[in-house]
């Protein structure tokens, strides 16, 4: 009995000093697995690094119903991060309870050395969209009095959304080589936009209730087709980029003049040309980056020939969606368009992990779009916009931010905006 006791006792003592062993070296390895992953994220970028963050996307409105999705925000240093920008991309794909598919892949691509740039925007969507007629002020509200005559003259105003469906593919690329180290490139471009099975809900050409819509009139008046449209273009481009980052610049400068050649010969519907000049700055008055002005500004102009209407300069039509907060996308549309915003960021609040985990931001901007036959000029009317949002750092190294912002416009505008990365 005593053999057996002793016996027993000196398993029991083996096994704890075999425990403690186990949960010692557990807790040490534990530490040491948690000390390389501090390292590692303290560590500098190097070329090859993929920042990943995805998103769900959520939200609601009447043009879609309720919206569900996913979205990712993806940068990496194709290079040496001391001699190469980082490169950003954004993927979205959405579905909606009106049985609508949104999928987008738009991206700015620095190669080894910032040789090269490359700038995507791609786009499908088997969706709708309201269209308020064309040129700023509270004339584009009226949908149908746009100042084209028929001659039946049997047309009336109305101030209803006019909502457009369709079906949309676009594929732009643009490639620009450095031309020095000040920041200059040149390079060229091709850009492809087709719109199908268009339909024009608020149109009505039954006798005794016709409606006819800004859409239905420039397309008789202009010669396109009303169901289908094709615009595709070769541009010619020159750029400068002095920006410290793409996805929140704390400091440089970014223009860009691109000139788009639109021939019918490679598919255009209609021959034309176009003229894109924007400009960004970004003014840092601190040094530990915790308070930028940032502005932006662009024009978009229809220079010669004719545009289908729905490729006519409208708000939020621009590479990222991101002009003209808070007004719907296409809600102003014209011959010739002008954005122009200021945006105030302020870092508010750090954690012990992320010292740039929290802030805000204040925003004011105008959009001014001409008619052109209907006497509305460019400048004729600024539609303003401003508000404020919030900002949430998920990523330090690629300066990835989700933004949540909130802002008021004319004619009782307002709206909450799901933003990855800045605006401006």
């Amino acid at each position: 009995m005593k053999k057996f006791t002793n016996k027993t006792l000196g398993i029991i003592v083996f096994s704890m000093i075999l425990s403690w062993n186990f949960n010692a070296f557990s807790q040490e390895a534990k530490q040491t697995k948690k000390e390389a992953k501090a390292a590692k994220k303290a560590e500098p970028p190097k070329k090859g690094d993929l920042y990943l963050s995805p998103v769900p996307v959520i939200g609601a409105n009447p043009a879609f119903g309720f919206i569900y999705g996913v979205g990712a925000a993806a940068s990496s240093f194709l290079g040496d991060p001391s001699t190469t920008k980082l490169s950003s991309a954004l993927f979205g794909l959405a579905f909606t309870t009106k049985k609508q598919t949104i999928i987008t892949l738009k991206s700015t691509v620095y190669t080894e050395n910032n040789d090269m740039i490359w700038m995507g925007d791609w786009r499908y969507l088997d969706s709708s969209q309201p269209t308020w007629g064309l040129g700023t002020g509270p004339q584009s509200a009226r949908l149908a009095d746009n100042g084209f005559e028929f001659d039946d003259k049997n047309y009336e105003g109305t101030s209803e959304a006019d909502m457009m469906t369709f079906k949309f593919f676009r594929f732009y690329e643009t490639a620009l080589k450095k031309i020095n180290d000040n920041g200059f490139y040149a390079g060229v471009g091709v850009h492809i936009d087709v719109f199908s099975e268009i339909e024009d809900q608020l149109l009505s050409l039954e006798p005794g209730d016709t409606v006819i819509t800004p859409y239905y009139a420039y397309n008789v008046d202009k010669g396109f087709d009303q169901t289908k449209s094709s615009l595709i273009g070769l541009s010619l481009n020159g750029m400068l980029d002095t920006r410290d980052n793409i996805n929140n610049p704390y400091s440089g400068r970014y223009a860009l003049v691109s000139f788009k050649v639109n021939p019918e010969f490679i598919g255009s519907d209609q021959s034309s040309t176009q003229l894109w000049l924007e400009y960004r700055d970004y003014f840092n008055f601190t040094p530990d980056n915790n308070n930028i002005l940032a502005l932006w500004a662009f024009g978009n102009f229809t220079t010669s020939g004719t545009l289908p209407y729905m490729n006519l300069p409208a708000s939020a039509w621009d590479q990222y969606s991101k002009s003209s907060e808070p007004y719907a996308q296409g809600r102003f549309r014209g011959y010739d368009l002008v954005f122009a915003g200021v945006e105030y960021r302020k870092h508010l609040l750090a954690t012990k992990k992320n010292p740039k985990f929290f802030g805000a931001v204040a925003y004011a901007n105008f959009t001014t779009a001409s008619g052109g036959d209907n006497g509305i000029g460019l400048f004729d009317y600024l539609e303003p916009g401003y508000g404020l949002g919030l900002r949430f750092n998920i990523s330090q190294k690629a300066r990835t931010n989700i933004g949540i912002d909130y802002g008021w416009g004319n004619y009782g505008t307002s709206g909450l905006f799901l933003r990855l990365n800045e605006n401006y």
